[in-house]
């Protein structure tokens, strides 16, 4: 027998969910195969088989809860012989049709509203119920009893107005504990700054069609940030370290967080050693980063740790935010939406791409004159790139 375990989950992560078996007691499993879904509070992950052979048992149903290193399941090494699958076949035939398999956070939104799974169509692997075709035959409720009578609301939860209840998925309540451990724990300052863009905007305008050819992608804003952030942290390394009890450890790497909005949430995937990596390296990680976030493949070591935090809020619009720290880092970068605006130069009003930057950072660690200073360096290696070629 081969056991099947939960694999070790980093410190930061507690437990996860067991949210889909892939195979069935009795079935063919080749190595590689996957075997189940394991969602935590940052991403969903697969474990494959690491041996042929034959799921033997599940020894936890989908929706419990499971611990790091945890078994769940036995492989059997070897293949099911003839009769094994003429009986295998012969019970599934015979099994009486059962309520369709909806996944933990669509039980419970189908409990909380008495639906019966059989009217929902579910769109995951194998026809489970997903949380997303609840709320699309929610959704498809109002629009229907809205048609039968403009005078009636709908009543989702019992009430005379409309509403419904939906269990918090565990991504959000992980990222509302992390944003609350961060405003109670750490002296949170934001200082602010604006970047004119345009110099970026004019090499990204000169080189964009043979950087796409050579790297297959096109070059974006990031990776220009990217490095301006690691040369500013390592000449202020008090930015680049952390608190950890009754001492400060200083980071002689950097490990840069990229916050990418995905359908379960915020994830912050870690450009790791970004400051060995060229400006194309960058690109190409944080745009794979952004479409398997999308897909939720992130694997949990990308997404734990880091030294210091990039958001950017300017693709949804925003102007002007204070961004939180994510602890245990000490600095967060907040960029925002380019806006032309009339600025002076050299006595004269022009207009230029202008951006908001907001640098928050933890007080306890971090002086004001360092972040000020921080912010500006920033600013004035995205406004004159060339100095990150200089090293000057």
């Amino acid at each position: 027998m081969v056991e099947i375990k939960v694999p070790v989950f980093p410190e930061s992560v507690a437990d996860g969910t067991l949210i889909s078996w892939h195979k069935a007691v009795g079935e063919q499993v080749k190595s590689g195969d996957v075997l189940v879904e394991i969602e935590t509070d940052k991403v969903v992950f697969e474990i494959p088989s690491l041996e042929d052979g034959v799921l033997e048992q599940q020894l936890l149903a989908e929706g419990a809860i499971v611990k790091s290193g945890e078994l769940i399941g036995y492989l059997r090494e070897g293949h099911v012989t003839a009769d094994e699958q003429i009986k295998t076949r012969n019970t599934s035939a015979a099994a009486p049709t059962t309520e369709p398999l909806a996944m933990p956070a669509a039980q419970k939104m189908i409990d909380a509203h008495k639906l019966d799974a059989k009217t929902i169509q579910g769109s995951g692997k194998g026809e489970r119920i997903l949380k997303e075709d609840v709320e699309k035959h929610l959704a498809g409720q109002v629009q229907t009893n809205t048609s039968a009578t403009s005078t009636s609301p709908v009543n989702l939860d019992n009430d005379e107005r409309p509403q419904k209840r939906v269990p918090m998925t565990r991504l959000r309540a992980r990222i509302a504990e992390r944003l609350l451990e961060a405003q109670s724990t750490a002296a949170i300052l934001t200082t602010f700054n604006e970047v004119n863009m345009q110099p970026i905007m004019d090499i990204r305008s000169q080189h964009q069609k043979i950087f796409e050819e050579t790297h297959g992608a096109r070059l974006g804003f990031m990776p220009f940030f990217v490095q301006a952030v690691v040369d500013g942290l390592k000449k202020f390394p008090e930015i680049n370290a952390s608190i950890e009890g009754d001492d400060v450890v200083y980071h002689g790497f950097f490990d840069i967080g990229i916050a990418v909005g995905s359908k379960r949430g915020l994830v912050v995937p870690i450009v790791r050693d970004a400051d060995s990596l060229s400006m194309s390296e960058i690109e190409l990680q944080i745009r794979d980063f952004g479409q398997r976030a999308q897909e939720g493949k992130l694997e949990l070591e990308e997404i734990t740790g880091g030294t210091f935090s990039i958001s950017n809020g300017g693709v949804y619009g925003s102007m002007m935010s204070t961004p939180i720290l994510n602890p245990p880092q000490s600095g967060i970068l907040g960029m925002h939406n380019i806006i032309k605006r009339p600025v002076v130069e050299n006595d004269e009003i022009v207009i230029r791409p202008m951006m908001y930057l907001a640098f928050s950072y933890d007080h306890r660690l971090v002086d004001g004159r360092e972040a000020v200073q921080f912010l500006v360096h920033v600013k004035n290696i995205l406004e004159n790139p060339v100095r990150l070629l200089l090293d000057i």
